[in-house]
């Protein structure tokens, strides 16, 4: 037996973890900085502003030999990687679908990092399994559905479409599980249909899951850019007739270019004539439910086989969390469930393991940060500060309606999402199309509002989407007098 004592921190064997003390000082720094930041996010331009390869090129080549202090690395963010950063909790970020990271949700991260459970298996962290179970249930009642869905959380909305329409091939009962679906006689080709305003998800689910995306049935819309029943209705047939088995059917409650709201009952309707499994992608436009008011936009999920939506998005939820619901558990778990020597538990049978139900294993402790904001701003919270937005919406919505001069509205406000443009009379497409981006980069690089853009029917359009927790009408009247700014200071062809 050795007489030589054990090592200690201070000893150069000991391989451990950094001093405690350095971590504290470290992490209430970190802090204070966040809180500081969201305080007064104003002082960063919105877009970041560096060259492609710039926060790369600022940085060391190779790693260190020796390490380094929490300290330097804190001043290296502040110095070098903050100028790379666009600044999604800034209260003027009006591009894609704005998203904010509330104190609360800051609060759950920070504390599932420290914890770093993996909620692979029920026994390998048991409240990782149960908290997200009953956080998921509230989100259910609080969007008021009814019982029976069982929900799961993913990364993002991308994996939660893949998923249910990897359950939805699994129901049709071709066995690809085991078989696969390459060189079989005895497989029809399967056929998705969602509207030609879908999200891009949608198309990358369809080739991830070996459907090939020619088939993907894009359905056109109608003049509020809403799918168009009777043509789903006629696709389908059309498949029927050539030999193809309709699968599932995707509507969606809010596409991401105008938020515009597919007649879900109707499609659910034409779904189930012709057994298709219908999966409703609301991710972005799902929490309007907890508005009283609004709710009659989920008008018919209740009904679906599955249905997503993201509370990164607009439940003020730090990226990432996306939910997925679905009234098919056992198809989702017989798509996905693989259960090794070295997995098996005592407790198997009686809990839910939530590696089942998706590819991944390791499962972050995402739901902490989700149940903390539900917590802390309450049903009435959440919902008057989603009412909020979309009163901002329809303000701006009316600044752009009654101003002279060419601005137009592109699509209807169903949402916290405007469309719009600068089209003076007179101009053509290919004119318009390149004022409005140069308006759009003029605006964005001023600093105060990041705004992004989509093309309906053809038509160029800048989008201004509200969802960040701190934006008011500050920030909208500022974006514009951004905008007209940029207009009048743009050449308009005579």
């Amino acid at each position: 037996m050795s007489d030589s004592p054990a090592p200690s921190p201070a000893s150069p064997a000991f391989a451990g973890d950094l001093a405690p003390d350095e971590f504290r000082a470290a992490a209430h720094a970190a802090v204070d900085w966040i809180a500081d930041y969201l305080e007064s996010a104003t002082q960063y331009p919105v877009k970041s502003r560096v060259q492609p390869g710039a926060v790369r090129a600022a940085l060391p080549a190779a790693p260190p030999v020796h390490g380094e202090p929490l300290e330097a690395m804190l001043r290296d963010f502040r110095d070098t990687i903050m100028p790379g950063i666009t600044h999604w909790n800034h209260p003027g970020f009006f591009a894609y679908f704005a998203n904010s990271a509330s104190y609360p949700g800051i609060l759950g991260e920070l504390l599932a990092a420290g914890l770093n459970a993996n909620g692979m298996l029920w026994v390998t962290s048991p409240a990782v399994t149960e908290l997200e179970q009953l956080t998921l249930d509230w989100l259910r009642q609080l969007m008021g559905l009814s019982d029976g869905w069982f929900g799961e959380i993913t990364d993002t909305a991308s994996v939660s479409t893949f998923y249910a329409l990897a359950a939805a091939r699994e129901r049709a009962g071709y066995d690809v599980r085991r078989q696969g679906m390459a060189g079989r006689a005895d497989m029809p080709r399967l056929r998705v249909y969602c509207s030609e305003h879908a999200h891009s998800s949608i198309d990358k689910a369809v080739i991830a899951l070996g459907l090939g995306h020619d088939n993907l049935v894009k359905i056109p819309a109608d003049d509020s850019f809403r799918l168009r029943p009777e043509l789903l209705e006629a696709a389908i047939q059309d498949d029927l007739a050539a030999g193809y088995r309709p699968l599932a059917v995707v509507p969606c409650v809010g596409t991401t270019s105008m938020t515009s709201v597919d007649p879900v009952p109707a499609v659910i309707r034409i779904a189930r004539a012709h057994g298709c499994w219908v999966h409703v992608d609301a991710a972005y436009g799902g929490v309007t439910a907890i508005v009283p008011e609004m709710r009659y936009l989920m008008d018919g999920t209740d009904d679906a086989d599955s249905f997503v939506v993201n509370p990164h998005k607009w439940l003020f939820t730090p990226m990432d969390c996306s939910v997925l619901y679905t009234k098919h558990p056992a198809a989702l778990k017989q798509a996905f469930a693989l259960l090794p020597e070295y997995l098996i538990t005592r407790t198997q049978d009686d809990t839910v393991n939530l590696m089942d139900y998706g590819i991944q294993l390791g499962r972050r402790f995402r739901s902490l940060k989700l149940w903390m904001v539900l917590r802390a701003y309450g049903a009435e919270g959440i919902a008057e500060r989603i009412r909020f937005h979309c009163e901002l919406a329809r303000e701006f919505a009316g600044m752009v309606h009654f101003e002279s001069g060419g601005w137009e509205l592109t699509a209807p406000v169903t949402m916290s999402l405007v469309c719009f443009r600068y089209a003076p009379a007179g101009l053509t497409e290919e004119v318009i199309v390149r004022l409005n981006a140069a308006i759009m980069e003029r605006v964005n690089a001023g600093g105060d509002a990041y705004l992004s853009h989509t093309k309906i029917n053809g038509r160029y359009t800048l989008r201004l989407a509200i969802g960040n927790i701190r934006t008011d009408r500050v920030h909208i009247d500022a974006a514009w007098t951004a905008l007209r700014a940029a207009a009048a200071a743009e050449s308009v062809p005579a």
